[in-house]
């Protein structure tokens, strides 16, 4: 794996409403993404334009000519709504801007650094509305629990998934949060059952070969990670400092499949892989116990399974 990432910081373009008040709730379609910063989801289109909130993003560019030619990490932008039922507490307000846009433009450094992959230096946010979301054969969502999706935006996501697109889901937790994802994807492929994968299948060895048991592949929040977990010790405390909701303990890897056995959906469920790609410049130990190890192998994997089968 390559050394410790030095990355220069990018520049924000933001252009808030001057009568917008920092203070106040938000609403329409302007959010408040980690780190403070305001986005205009209406107007957003690439994570460079969004300032980093944690310890840098890298720069590169590409061969002129060859601009288009490239991987494109494509998160899509969604609506959320906890309900006023959930017990989540302040964690049901968290969306599909999380770990934005640092975990977006490190690991398509990291892909295009460790691989033979040439990746966009740019990446790219988007609704499933966009008319350009077929441009991209595989899209990425952030805590997802509580995605609220419109009729529009099932029917977009459904002729995009059974038309050949992928999509990986990551950093949701608990069976609460498991349950609203789920409730939307029936929407979407109201036919389908998810799979339960085991580190067996072979997107844990179609480039890195991981070995070891699911929870071994788990990746804590970096804020709620606890040092002094063991995972060899049954009598260590918890991964994580903060509990996560029922059924939150234990990872799960979930797909759903079509007709010939096609993984159109990858769901991590009970882990922060992108966290890894996020916070790697954050803690050393960190880095190479999670980002180093677990995140960028894993997330490499998924990328190459995912574009070839």
């Amino acid at each position: 794996m390559a050394v410790f990432l030095a990355a220069g910081l990018c520049l924000a373009q933001f252009r808030p409403r001057p009568d917008f008040n920092p203070r106040s709730d938000l609403a329409g379609s302007y959010v408040r993404i980690e780190g403070g910063l305001i986005v205009n989801e209406d107007e957003v289109r690439t994570a460079r334009e969004t300032d980093t909130h944690s310890s840098g993003t890298p720069n590169w560019t590409n061969a002129p000519g060859f601009e288009p030619d490239v991987f494109t990490f494509t998160r899509v932008i969604f609506k959320s709504d906890p309900g006023p039922r959930s017990n989540r507490g302040w964690m049901r307000w968290l969306g599909w801007w999380v770990d934005y846009p640092d975990a977006d433009l490190n690991f398509s450094y990291r892909l295009q650094q460790l691989t033979s992959i040439k990746t966009d230096p740019d990446a790219r946010v988007l609704k499933l509305t966009d008319p350009m979301l077929h441009q991209y054969p595989l899209l990425y969502m952030e805590h997802a629990g509580y995605m609220r999706l419109n009729d529009d935006e099932v029917a977009a996501l459904r002729e995009y998934l059974l038309s050949g697109g992928a999509l990986l889901v990551n950093d949701f937790w608990g069976s609460e949060e498991w349950d609203g994802f789920a409730r939307e994807m029936k929407k979407v492929l109201p036919a389908r059952a998810w799979t339960e994968l085991t580190t067996d299948h072979p997107v844990f060895h179609c480039v890195y070969d991981l070995r070891g048991s699911m929870s071994s592949f788990q990746v804590p929040t970096i804020q709620f990670w606890n040092p002094d977990h063991d995972p060899n010790d049954p009598q260590s405390p918890p991964l994580q400092r903060v509990y996560r909701g029922e059924g939150s303990e234990e990872m799960h890897v979930r797909a759903l499949f079509d007709d010939h056995q096609r993984m159109m959906v990858l769901a991590i469920h009970d882990s922060d892989v992108s966290d890894g790609w996020e916070r790697e410049g954050e803690n050393e130990d960190y880095f190479k116990t999670f980002s180093e190890k677990v995140a960028y192998p894993l997330g490499i994997n998924i990328i190459f399974y995912l574009m070839t089968h």
